[in-house]
This record gives structure tokens, C-alpha cells and sequence, in this order.
């Protein structure tokens, strides 16, 4: 289905890996443990944003200040990850992809996660020997919605980004992948991948 591309990029979050109800959950309670409000519409809107612009977007919409720094706030929400994300993670069915060109052609993650938190999804999954590379969004210099994060993956990679096909399931992610140059595949309406989160 895709034999016309030189490389495959994959979005993590709801995309490769099925974690809405993780990082829901993980997000529900970093936010009430810092009073600031749960807006699930305003929530579900962020899908694709890292989580650091997500919390400096948020204490800003709710004029919060908190006595917790940024860096803070995000350590929290990774730790409830990492204690939950093997009860709450696995892969979607975009594993059959994944397989089908394991060997053929090269893949990458491209996430709006941290490299910490990615890498233990990943290897809870067992995706970690298919993907030749992961790029998270720590390791840019604009996380998504800039298209950074899938220009490294296929620099990464060695291909060209034209010759790249993005995985995605949020809008800011598929706005990426077309500032990259690349053709974006919306797994929603070609694969009929839910994401959950805040749904």
C-alpha cells in the first residue's frame, strides 16, 4: 500500500500505539494534583502538542501559577506513565504495516513525547526492533506542529522528505508532515484508528 515511498514515519501516541487512556489518566491527575482544571474538549484539542507547550498552554488559558515549576509539573505526568504504561499500552493495528516492511524499507518514530517516556513505550510494545530511529520533542529545536521532528527522523534515516510518508492521527501532526514536504496519512479515515483520548 505504500511501495511508492522510500521511508515510513510514524506518530507514536494514538497512532502506532494505542495510549489514550494513559496519558489521559496520566493527565487528570498531574493536573488536579496541581489545581488546574480539566477541560476535556480543551484537552483533546492539544493531541500532538509535547507535553511541556501543553502545560505552559494551559496554565495560561486557566491563569494559573503554580508554586510547581514547568519542568516540575512535567516530571509528574511522566512518572504516572512509566508506573502505568504496561497495564495501559499496546500496539494498534498499524502493527501489520509496521511488519509488512520491517527490512524493506526504514522506519522512525516521530513523537511530541519526551525521549524517556517514548522509549519505554516503545519497548513495552515491543516496536523498539522495527523502528530504526525515534525523535521526540526534546530532541528539536520546535516540536509539532513544526515540521522539525519528521525533518530529523528522515535525516535520520537517510532519505529524502518527499520520499517520506507520515503516519498521524492529530490535525498539528498532519500540518507537520505537510510543512516537511511529506505525504501524511490520517489514521483515522484510512486505518479506522481511535484515538480515545479525551474523546
Amino acid at each position: 500500500m505504500y511501495d511508492q515511498f522510500d521511508a515510513l514515519i510514524f506518530d507514536m501516541d494514538g497512532t502506532l500505539v494505542d495510549s489514550g487512556q494513559l496519558h489521559e489518566r496520566a493527565w487528570i491527575a498531574t493536573l488536579t494534583h496541581y489545581q488546574i482544571p480539566v477541560d476535556r474538549p480543551f484537552m483533546r484539542s492539544l493531541a500532538g502538542v509535547s507535553t511541556m507547550a501543553s502545560i505552559e498552554i494551559l496554565l495560561k488559558k486557566f491563569n494559573c501559577n503554580p508554586a510547581a515549576h514547568l519542568s516540575e509539573i512535567s516530571e509528574f505526568k511522566e512518572r504516572y506513565v512509566e508506573d502505568h504504561l504496561k497495564a495501559l499500552v499496546k500496539p494498534t493495528a498499524l502493527m501489520e504495516t509496521v511488519r509488512q516492511y520491517h527490512g524493506k524499507k526504514p522506519m522512525a518514530i516521530g513523537t511530541g513525547a519526551s525521549r524517556r517516556e517514548a522509549e519505554k513505550i516503545i519497548a513495552a510494545c515491543g516496536l523498539d526492533k522495527y523502528i530504526h530511529c525515534l525523535v521526540s520533542a526534546d530532541q528539536v529545536k520546535n516540536p509539532k506542529p513544526a515540521p522539525d521532528t519528521f525533518l530529523r527522523c528522515a535525516q535520520l534515516l537517510g532519505v529524502m522528505p518527499e520520499r517520506c510518508v507520515v503516519f498521524e492521527d492529530a490535525k498539528l501532526g498532519l500540518q507537520a508532515a505537510v510543512a516537511a514536504g511529506m505525504a501524511g496519512v490520517d489514521v483515522l479515515r484510512v486505518h479506522n484508528i481511535i484515538n480515545d483520548y479525551f474523546l
